[in-house]
């Protein structure tokens, strides 16, 4: 890799890392950053081929960790989202001395559906594969109805997911290729009773790729961990539903805080 991940930070407050997912940047939390900042100190990158980290170059979701790793805090609270979520728990994995409190947000530790495994179709990343090379708009416009499938906002939702998006430039479809192998083979199911931190998942009950059925399945391979459903999400919670989204988080780090 020649050069770093582009980083960010605001706020005062215990370190708080936030992993974005595929196909976006950044910027896709700008409407939740004031409101954690309050309570937090935030830090965000732009991961390995998006936005203005698009010269970095990885191959694997370890490189993609390490990459990560290299410039966030030595000790922080890490939030990730959908493939976001895989990057953060394979942080708290590789380095759990630097990964104090884990929240994983509308992910899964295999994203693909698999026997007795609830998930996404194999055909739906298929298709995503193939359209990817063609028409890169046109995929993350598909994607992005999906993200926000079911919520009552689901307009304004991908709305304001296509406007994060196009603030930054555009994915390197390295990236974006790398992303949809890594979400049809990764399987972290195996790896979870070895994480040691205090753990909160979070889902959206109308998710159409996280099903809420899930949260049950990893209560069982893990349950020190903690869960929370929203209600009324889909995939985006923090962006149809940010005030709950926010509250949970708070919540989670400073009750853990506190036991601690």
């Amino acid at each position: 890799m020649a050069v770093m991940l582009d980083w960010h930070c605001k706020g005062q407050g215990s370190d708080l890392v936030l992993i974005h997912g595929w196909g976006m940047n950044g910027a896709v939390w700008q409407d939740v950053i004031p409101a954690l900042a309050e309570h937090f100190t935030v830090h965000w990158c732009d991961l390995p081929g998006y936005g203005y980290s698009g010269d970095v170059t990885v191959e694997s979701l370890v490189e993609i960790t390490q990459a990560v790793l290299a410039r966030a805090p030595q000790k922080a609270a890490w939030l990730g989202w959908s493939l976001g979520g895989l990057v953060a728990t394979q942080a708290a994995l590789l380095a759990p001395e630097r990964v104090t409190q884990l929240v994983t947000l509308a992910s899964s530790p295999s994203f693909m559906a698999r026997e007795e495994w609830r998930g996404i179709k194999p055909d739906v990343l298929r298709n995503f594969q193939s359209q990817l090379a063609s028409d890169f708009n046109l995929t993350v416009d598909r994607f992005l109805a999906l993200q926000a499938m079911g919520s009552p906002t689901a307009r304004q939702d991908i709305k304001n997911l296509k406007q994060a998006v196009l603030e930054r430039p555009t994915p390197q479809p390295s990236a974006l290729a790398l992303g949809l192998t890594l979400l049809e083979t990764v399987d972290q199911r195996a790896e979870l009773s070895s994480l040691t931190q205090p753990w909160l998942r979070m889902y959206g009950r109308l998710d159409g790729l996280v099903p809420v059925k899930t949260e049950a399945a990893i209560t069982e391979l893990c349950p020190q961990s903690l869960s929370y459903v929203f209600q009324s999400a889909s995939h985006a919670p923090f962006i149809s539903h940010p005030d709950e989204f926010i509250a949970a988080v708070r919540q989670f780090i400073s009750e853990d805080a506190v036991v601690s």
